[in-house]
This record gives structure tokens, C-alpha cells and sequence, in this order.
């Protein structure tokens, strides 16, 4: 039985003013009304407050206040606005099509407000197969009228997450990933907005150059699973919220029904693969491109977690379990940190490594080097680099032993936290640390304005891709064979395709292999690499296609770059590109980056050491602007150095010109004692000059028309 509400009472719940970021009112408490009083809803009940504009107010309270403890979430839970924005996501997610909220329907918001009270009164059930309040806008079956059977296939079957279950995951993560990011630590970079595996490799060749020794730990085998008490205990250092922990810890604990149920036939072998009808509703499915690019994903970032009935809101959970390991590692590298004044660099705590405009550049120096070591996390795995003797890296891997058999009840050995040197060439994602001897020409200026120019020694660190890697992902989505000598294997999935889309399809590919390469030194050649196995891929299907026998045929008619028709051999007719320049005939893209000199140079922009995503800077910007102490000191330093327009700035650089003929700098007119008072004397002076000029000019003249009269 669906509740009703009365037109008055949704005004009263639903509807609040529409108000600026700063002015959010407060979350009022809002008690379920009793089902005698519901009544149907109409579009006119809907809440006029955005729910965008309440997340991103969610931030900047939480980003206001990191190391507040949150006591009370109930009221957020109740805020309908949010559950309208995780309902549109999901159903965007489910259909492929985004729906606003003017064409929801009554039956709809009322499921949905249905859902929302069964929540907040602790009757919502996770993982529920038959009873729903909210069914997604694809399902379509009737759950009254089903068979036995069919009830018992639903029951004991793995069946994909319930729609409603998948909404309240959203509500959760909405309004719990706010409150945890500010609070996670700057070493981790997996399952966070604003954060790539991309980021990583920049920290590392911003701040690992100079390191020895590294230890790699795989600690992947925590996102499978941790216990529901670690879980809680670590969700509860920050979050006390009885209702929300409650509904975390029904999700880890109720069971997920994983089973096949009753025996499958062995399917037949058909002689073909009939096209695939999808429904009116049914989304499309990813395209070849993407679904190649997502074969090459590295080991770190290929898991993700899935606990229980937690869904999006599982990755979450992971990175606040491992903040405390992240917390951990922080405090030793305070602990190992020892300056040496002999050591060329970080030999003061507060000095930058080296040059910092060549960050990966280190030189060489004495016996005596600082100690020192930093630390990474994506995900579940690990990397630290530490620069010193190996006794001390061993001594940080047996601590590390015992705080993961102490916190997590992790059982790891010396095997799975290797210590390598960094001359054997460290895997990280895909890419590989290692260390060049180079030898730059160092220049400076000595006493007497003198530039010297000498032969430096250093080591340089690189981060280039694996080669190795790459042929072992091209091998694994069945695009060549062999290791030592590749060979191109046709990809038969676009056989069915016409030569235009395929060469798009690849070309897309290969543009996001570009990118994913983008800060390998060895850019080039790992590109050119791809471009050669897919051309090679391409070449051999166009081959079976069109009979055509080799490759070389292919290469013959459709060029390098397999940009002309294949097709009853229109690529060698000459009236092929008449009709072409005319636009009679199709056009077909070529393959990019057949050559290696149209492959982009690598990325080395600088990195900087303090950095934030975007998204983070802008919430301090906005906070550190709303402060009031921030327009206090804006007012002390226009009273104290006054303030100039830039128009009266520019007066004064040309009068200044004039008279001194020198130009005056900016930061020596900003410094002077002179306040504006002062400029403004300058300016009047000047202009009563000019006028005492000018009238001694007329008087002149005036006296030499008389002369000559």
C-alpha cells in the first residue's frame, strides 16, 4: 500500500527557497508523517532547492571544518532533495538517458519518498528480490503474478544489485564522501575525485628521485574483504551517527546470494553469432575502443572493492580503513627524515630538492647523504622509497609487518614486501623507476658577474613504460602472439564493420593510448609500438575480408595508413580521388601515428609539491574568501599602502618618466613612504605645472602676434 501525503504537508516538508551557497539554511528535523495523512503528490510538491547546490555545500562545511566530529546525520537522510539526485543518477546510470525532475511521475516520488521513510524507521532491507519500494524504469515485470519457479530462479540465483538498493548507496556516498576527504591523506590516490594514475606517476618523478631502495607491498587482498568490526571501528572514528553506521553495517553483514541454482545446459555451437537486438530502455554497451582500452588496465587499478551490499560506496570504506596506514607512514617519514649539510640536497627541512625545475635530476654527493623516504598508495598497493642503507629500509618492512598483523590481522612476510634497488628497475603501474648516470653542463654565475660553465655527474630518474606490459595486454585481448617477436593477429570483431568505423574505432584507441602514455619518457616508442600492432591487426582483417591474400596487397591499395576503400579495389582507380575532392565518394580517416614523428613529445610540464585538485582548490579559495579576517587584512593593507588605480598608475609612471627619465617599478612605488595622499599631491602638482605652462606659452604668444602686428 503506498502512503499519500496531503498538498499542505509536502509544501511544508518538500518546499524550501532557493538560496545562495553562503545562506543554506540549516537541516531542520522532519518527522515522518503517519499514513493516514499521505495523499497523492503532484509536480507543484516538488522541493524548489537544488540538491547540486546542497552537496556542494556539504563540501565547503566539511572542508571548513576537517577535524569535526559528525554526530547527527539524520537530518541529511531526510532531505528530500538528495534522494531526488541519487534516483537521477541511478536511472541514468540504468538507462542511458538523463531524466529531469519535471518528468517524474506522482507514482515515482511517491515510491520514492516510500523509500525514504522506510530508511529513517529502520524497515529498509538490503538485497530484497521481490518486495521493492522503488523499481528501476526498465523493470517491467509484475512480481505479483510470477511462478513458483521463477520465484525460486530470483530467490537462489545471483541476481544483479535491487534499483533501490543502489539509491540509498548513492544518498550514503553524497553525503558521507564529503565529510572523509578532507580528512584522508595526500599519499593516496585511488577511488578520489581529482586523483589518476596519471597523478601518481607525477609524484613519483617530483619526488622520488635520489631514492635507493624501494619496497612494493600488496595489500590488495583488504579491498576483497576486511572484517565488519575494522570496518565499523574505523567508519566510527569520525562518523557517530547511529542510523547511518546501522545501515553500513546491515550492508557488510547480510549475505549476498552468489549461487548458479540449477544446472546449465552446455550451450550448442551456432556456425554463426546473430546481431543482438537491445530493448527500447536498454542501454547501449560500451563501444570496441573502450572495451580494448579497459583490457590495459594495470594491476593496481584493475580491483576494486565490492563489500556486501555497500556498491559505490565500497571504495570509500577502503581508502578510510588504509587512511590509518597512510596516517602511520606519515608520522616515520617524519621520524626517518635526518638532514646532512653535506648532502647537495634536502639538507634543511624546509630546503626543495635541488633544482626544481628538474626535479628528476639528482647530483651526485658525499659519503654523508641525508636520510629519507616517501610514500605512495593507489588503491591496495604500495610504494616506498627510501634513501639511506638497507638495514633501515628492512627495519621499516618489519614495522610495517606488525602494524598490518596488529590493525588489519594482515599476515605478510618479507616476500610480499620486496626491497629492491633501483637499478633493477621498479614496476609501478604499469611503468618502470629507473636510474641514469648523465652528465649535464652545469652553469653559474661567480663573483664579478663571471658565467662558468663545468661537466656536472648526477643521476637522472626516469619513468618509462613497459614494453613487456604492453605485448602482454595486446596479447591477452588477442590482438598478436609471440614475445620476443610479435605478430599481429586480425581482430575479427569488427570483421562485420565497414573500413570507415573500424579505422575510427582504432583511431580512438589509439588517442587514449596516447594519453595514458602521456608521461612516459619512452612516449614515443611505445605509441609507435601500438600504432604498428594495430595497423598490423587491421591490415590482416581488411586481408580476410577482401581476399586480398597478404598484407602487402592491403598496404598496396588502401596505403600506409589504410585511408583508401578496399573494397572491390577502389583505392587504386584514379577517378577515386577526383570523386573524393568532389565529395561523391566516402571518406575514410587513416590510422594516426604510423610514423614515429606524429607521435607528441612526452609531458614533462613541472609538478608542483604542494598539490591539490582543482576541485579542492577552489573550496579553500571560496572558505579562505568568506572569512571575514581575509577582508580585515584586505582593509589594514589598503589603509597602510593605500590604494592606486591603474589609470592613476600609469599617470605616475609617465610623469615620472618625464621628469627623472627613468621608469619607476612598481614594487619600489608600492614600498615607498609615500602614501596616496602623497600621489595625489604628485598628480595635482603636475597638473597645475602643465596649466603654469601653458599659460606662459599663450602669454608668448600672445606678445609675438603684438610684435608682429
Amino acid at each position: 500500500m503506498r502512503r499519500r501525503l496531503t498538498l499542505s504537508l509536502a509544501h511544508h516538508l518538500l518546499r524550501k527557497p532557493t538560496n545562495h551557497l553562503r545562506t543554506l539554511p540549516t537541516f531542520p528535523p522532519v518527522h515522518p508523517p503517519p499514513p493516514s495523512l499521505l495523499r497523492r503528490l503532484s509536480s507543484s510538491t516538488l522541493p524548489k532547492e537544488d540538491g547540486v547546490s546542497l552537496c556542494c555545500q556539504m563540501w565547503i562545511d566539511n572542508f571548513r571544518h576537517p577535524d569535526r566530529a559528525v554526530t547527527s546525520l539524520s537530518p541529511l537522510l531526510r532531505r528530500f532533495d538528495l534522494w531526488l539526485l541519487a534516483y537521477q543518477k541511478v536511472a541514468t546510470d540504468d538507462t542511458g538517458s538523463y531524466t529531469p525532475r519535471s518528468s517524474l511521475h506522482n507514482s515515482t516520488l511517491q515510491d520514492l519518498l516510500a523509500l525514504r521513510n522506510a530508511v529513517l524507521d529502520g524497515k529498509f532491507k538490503w538485497g530484497a528480490r521481490l518486495k521493492f519500494f522503488v523499481k528501476s524504469p526498465r523493470d517491467k515485470t509484475d512480481y505479483d503474478s510470477l511462478s513458483k519457479r521463477k520465484i525460486k530462479t530470483i530467490l537462489t540465483t545471483a541476481q544483479p544489485p535491487p534499483f533501490q538498493d543502489r539509491i540509498v548507496q548513492e544518498v550514503l556516498l553524497m553525503i558521507l564522501e564529503p565529510i572523509y576527504e578532507p580528512r584522508f591523506s595526500p599519499k593516496s590516490f585511488a577511488f578520489r575525485p581529482g586523483r589518476t594514475p596519471h597523478t601518481v606517476l607525477r609524484v613519483i618523478r617530483r619526488n622520488f628521485a635520489g631514492y635507493l631502495w624501494y619496497i612494493k607491498g600488496d595489500f590488495s587482498v583488504l579491498l576483497d574483504g576486511i572484517k565488519v568490526g575494522l570496518v565499523i571501528n574505523a567508519v566510527m572514528r569520525d562518523v557517530r551517527d547511529k542510523l547511518v553506521v546501522d545501515l553500513i553495517k546491515d550492508a557488510l553483514v547480510t549475505p549476498v546470494v552468489t549461487g548458479d541454482g540449477e544446472k546449465k545446459e552446455k550451450k550448442k555451437k551456432r556456425k554463426y553469432q546473430k546481431k543482438r537486438v537491445l530493448a527500447e530502455d536498454e542501454p547501449k554497451p560500451d563501444p570496441y575502443w573502450l572495451d580494448s582500452f579497459f583490457g590495459f588496465a594495470p594491476a593496481e587499478a584493475e580491483r576494486v572493492p565490492n563489500w556486501g551490499h555497500c556498491g559505490v560506496l565500497s571504495p570509500l570504506l577502503a581508502n578510510v580503513c588504509l587512511d590509518e596506514l597512510d596516517r602511520w607512514m606519515e608520522g616515520k617519514i617524519k621520524e626517518f627524515y635526518v638532514p646532512s649539510k653535506s648532502d647537495v640536497i634536502w639538507n634543511s627541512p624546509e630546503g626543495e630538492q635541488g633544482n626544481t625545475s628538474w626535479p628528476e635530476f639528482v647530483p651526485t654527493s658525499g659519503p654523508d647523504k641525508t636520510r629519507k623516504m616517501d610514500y605512495v598508495r593507489y588503491g591496495g598497493h604500495v610504494l616506498i622509497g627510501v634513501r639511506g642503507p638497507r638495514a633501515d629500509a628492512a627495519t621499516l618492512r618489519k614495522q610495517l609487518i606488525e602494524f598490518c598483523d596488529q590493525r588489519f590481522m594482515l599476515k605478510l612476510d618479507n616476500e610480499s614486501l620486496p626491497i629492491e634497488h633501483i637499478t633493477k628497475g621498479i614496476m609501478f603501474l604499469d611503468h618502470v623507476l629507473c636510474r641514469r648516470v648523465v652528465y649535464p653542463t652545469l652553469r653559474y654565475t661567480a663573483t664579478g658577474g663571471k658565467i662558468i660553465s663545468e661537466k656536472g655527474v648526477g643521476t637522472l630518474l626516469s619513468v618509462t613504460a613497459s614494453l613487456k606490459q604492453c605485448i602482454k595486454q595486446f596479447r591477452k585481448l588477442s590482438f598478436l602472439k609471440g614475445d620476443r617477436d610479435p605478430d599481429p593477429q586480425p581482430c575479427f570483431r569488427m570483421f562485420h564493420a565497414t573500413q570507415a568505423h573500424t579505422n575510427a574505432q582504432m583511431n580512438k584507441f589509439l588517442s587514449t593510448m596516447v594519453e595514458w602514455y602521456r608521461y612516459a619518457d619512452n612516449r614515443k616508442k611505445i605509441v609507435n609500438f601500438c600504432s604498428y600492432i594495430m595497423r598490423g591487426s587491421l591490415a590482416k582483417l581488411y586481408a580476410a575480408k577482401y581476399k586480398l591474400r597478404s598484407r602487402a596487397k592491403v598496404y598496396k591499395i588502401g596505403s600506409r595508413n589504410l585511408s583508401r576503400p578496399l573494397k572491390e579495389k577502389k583505392g587504386q582507380s584514379p577517378e577515386y580521388q577526383n570523386l573524393l575532392r568532389m565529395g561523391l565518394a566516402e571518406s575514410i580517416d587513416g590510422l594516426q601515428y604510423t610514423r614515429m614523428s606524429l607521435v607528441p613529445e612526452t609531458d614533462y610540464t613541472p609538478f608542483p609539491s604542494n598539490w591539490r585538485p582543482d576541485h579542492e582548490k577552489l573550496l579553500l579559495e571560496y572558505i579562505n574568501l568568506e572569512d571575514p579576517k581575509t577582508l580585515e587584512e584586505q582593509q589594514s593593507c589598503i589603509r597602510e599602502q593605500g590604494l592606486v588605480s591603474p589609470q592613476d598608475y600609469i599617470s605616475m609612471l609617465v610623469w615620472n618618466y618625464k621628469k627623472n627619465s627613468l621608469p619607476t617599478d612598481q614594487l619600489s612605488l608600492v614600498r615607498s613612504n609615500e602614501s596616496v595622499v602623497g600621489n595625489q599631491h604628485l598628480l595635482a602638482g603636475s597638473n597645475q605645472d602643465d596649466h603654469e605652462h601653458i599659460n606662459k606659452e599663450e602669454e608668448n604668444d600672445g606678445r609675438m602676434n603684438a610684435a608682429q602686428m
